[in-house]
């Protein structure tokens, strides 16, 4: 049974940081991806940053660029997602998520088709 865990939300003043952390058990496929979303109540679940397991590349939604650095541990178990230099308008419920691979073309890393698992996610809340 695959189990993504987050950890690591609270609450900050703005300009603080966070570090999330996500425990990822039992996949047995073939992993693309892993991701950070961010959703709030209302509103889509947003891409916040994304890493290719095989080459470590990862992408950024535009508002987090600079300030955010996502990572995964060499065995694939832990993801985490450093948040410096943090915005109210950071606040929210962050996702951790997990691709398979092959994954469609079509999806970019921060899309949310591009991803089958999802964690139950933890709660950012940043205040001005």
């Amino acid at each position: 049974q695959v189990k993504l865990l987050e950890s690591g939300g609270g609450s900050v003043q703005a300009g603080g940081s966070l570090r999330l952390s996500c425990a990822v058990s039992g996949i047995t496929y073939e992993r693309c991806c892993m991701g950070w979303f961010r959703q709030v109540p209302g509103k889509e679940r947003q891409g916040v940053a994304g890493i290719y397991v095989k080459s470590r590349d990862a992408y950024y939604g535009d508002s987090v660029k600079g300030r955010f650095t996502i990572s995964l541990t060499n065995d694939h178990k832990t993801l985490t997602l450093q948040m410096d230099s943090l915005k109210p308008e950071d606040t929210g419920t962050y996702y951790c998520a997990s691709g398979k691979s092959p994954t469609p073309s079509w999806y970019s890393i921060l899309d949310v088709g591009k991803f089958q698992d999802w964690g139950q996610g933890t709660q950012v809340t940043v205040s001005s």
